[in-house]
């Protein structure tokens, strides 16, 4: 097995996590229970994981990352629109 296939399934069943509760917060309108805080120290790490994805030329992390980052980023302004 390619190695990079166990990356990318890897990074995407980390990437598609946050799904379910961005749904839940989108539909409901309600995010009281989570932390700004935890979202922030997420984004900045997954930020880096891309930002050492691209240093490497290591496309399953740079993909995968790059998409966290960005579903990460709209779950934390789904909290500062709907708090």
């Amino acid at each position: 097995m390619n190695i990079e296939i166990i990356g990318f399934l890897a990074g995407l069943f980390t990437t598609i996590a946050i799904v379910p509760q961005i749904i839940k917060a989108y539909k409901t309108k309600k995010v009281a229970h989570l932390s700004p805080v935890f979202f922030s120290i997420l984004l900045i790490g997954v930020f880096l994981w891309a930002l050492y994805g691209f240093l490497k030329e290591d496309y399953p992390i740079i993909i995968t990352n790059s998409i966290s980052f960005l579903l990460n980023g709209y779950m934390l302004f789904l909290y500062f629109k709907y708090k």
